[in-house]
């Protein structure tokens, strides 16, 4: 008798990981790598000197051929065939009524050739998505699949640019933020990516699956006198949050457009041509968002989770939900995103915690900004 539960899949650097004596977990159909010692220890690492994390789980879709600029144009809400080669774009792709169904970042390697990486849950969506809205624009098009052609390693944090340096023959001070080379990192070649989810200066690198564990080691080594320390998923989320940076499933879904996100600018209505969700996300941006995503402070220790209501001060009516809250490593008090009823930004905002109201701050997102 076989089970139906589908095994998680392994990224190219499982092995690795359990040497490390990572604690494993299970994430969007993959094991991944929550901590390998403490989140906090993991997460400080990445503010003061760097970190090095496994993101093989995302997925990685190659939008190649005469047609691909339109294609995406037309799939996403940006305006990736204004993109140089060589450079990178956040944005989205949305439903008819413009709901959220991913979030993607778009790299430019060549003329002809886009690399879309979609997360790990919803790689599969976007996928059947651009295939269908590719074939209904530009049959010159060609959308692939290609997540099990690549792994992906991230090295983020101040001095992770120190440690990268010599070991690619990449000229590190030319990648400005969201650009990409092709170039040999310890001898294997890699598009190299000045872009992350942890808001500090760091780098992606993709690779062949094969060449994953001899790249992971290179920058481990390199990086061990410098401060350098693996981290797993936990710190990711921490630091993604002090930054500010939205997560699909919390911040971002289909019922959500990305103006309550406070993301319209990812929205092109300059560009030529349709695009689809267009008419929605235009009637959206004239009548203003439903909610607003805000940030908060929490006045006590107490920890806001996602789901947890937000009160008005005074008559304690529900005004808002928490999508992420932890406790801030490197700000040392619990911190929150929450959407908020327009208009609700007013003092005395508590955060239902069990049936008790935290009082909590009001506070400007991101909650962290690195220093230049």
């Amino acid at each position: 008798m076989t089970s139906s539960v589908e095994r998680p899949r392994q990224t190219p650097l499982h092995a690795v990981h359990e040497r490390l004596g990572a604690t494993m977990t299970s994430f969007a159909g993959w094991q991944m790598p929550l901590r390998y010692t403490s989140e906090t220890a993991e997460h400080l690492a990445v503010r003061r000197a760097a970190g090095l994390f496994d993101l093989s789980h995302m997925g990685e879709i190659m939008v190649t051929g005469p047609g691909a600029g339109p294609a995406l144009d037309y799939a996403l809400v940006g305006h990736m065939s204004a993109l140089v080669p060589g450079r990178a774009r956040y944005t989205m792709i949305c439903a008819p009524d413009g709901g959220v169904l991913d979030d993607l970042v778009v790299y430019r390697p060549s003329e002809q050739e886009f690399m879309v990486v979609a997360n790990a849950s919803n790689t599969e969506t976007v996928y059947r998505l651009l295939v269908e809205r590719a074939a209904s624009v530009a049959a010159d098009a060609e959308v692939e699949d290609a997540t099990g052609n690549y792994a992906l390693i991230a090295i983020q944090g101040p001095v992770a640019a120190g440690i990268l340096g010599p070991l690619t023959e990449i000229d590190l001070s030319a990648l400005k933020y969201y650009t990409g080379a092709f170039g040999d990192v310890a001898g294997r070649l890699s598009w190299v990516a000045r872009t992350g989810y942890t808001g500090e200066d760091g780098f992606e690198v993709f690779c062949m699956p094969e060449d994953a564990a001899w790249i992971w080691e290179a920058l481990f080594t390199a990086g061990g006198p410098a401060g350098l320390v693996p981290a797993g998923l936990a710190a990711r989320d921490t630091l993604r949050l002090e930054a500010g940076m939205p997560l699909y499933g919390n911040e971002l879904g289909p019922d959500v457009t990305p103006f309550e996100a406070g993301l319209g600018r990812v929205v092109k209505f300059d560009k030529p041509g349709d695009f689809v969700g267009r008419e929605a996300l235009a009637a959206r941006a004239a009548e203003g968002p439903r909610a607003v995503l805000a940030g908060l402070t929490m006045e006590s220790r107490r920890i806001p989770r996602h789901g947890y209501p937000v009160l008005a001060g005074g008559s304690g009516a529900r005004v808002g939900t928490v999508t992420s809250g932890a406790p801030s490593p490197t700000l040392g008090v619990p911190i929150a995103m929450a959407y908020l009823e327009p208009g609700a930004d007013r003092p005395g905002l508590a955060v239902d915690i069990r049936g008790q109201a935290a009082p909590a701050d009001l506070t400007d997102l991101p909650f962290y900004r690195r220093s230049k």
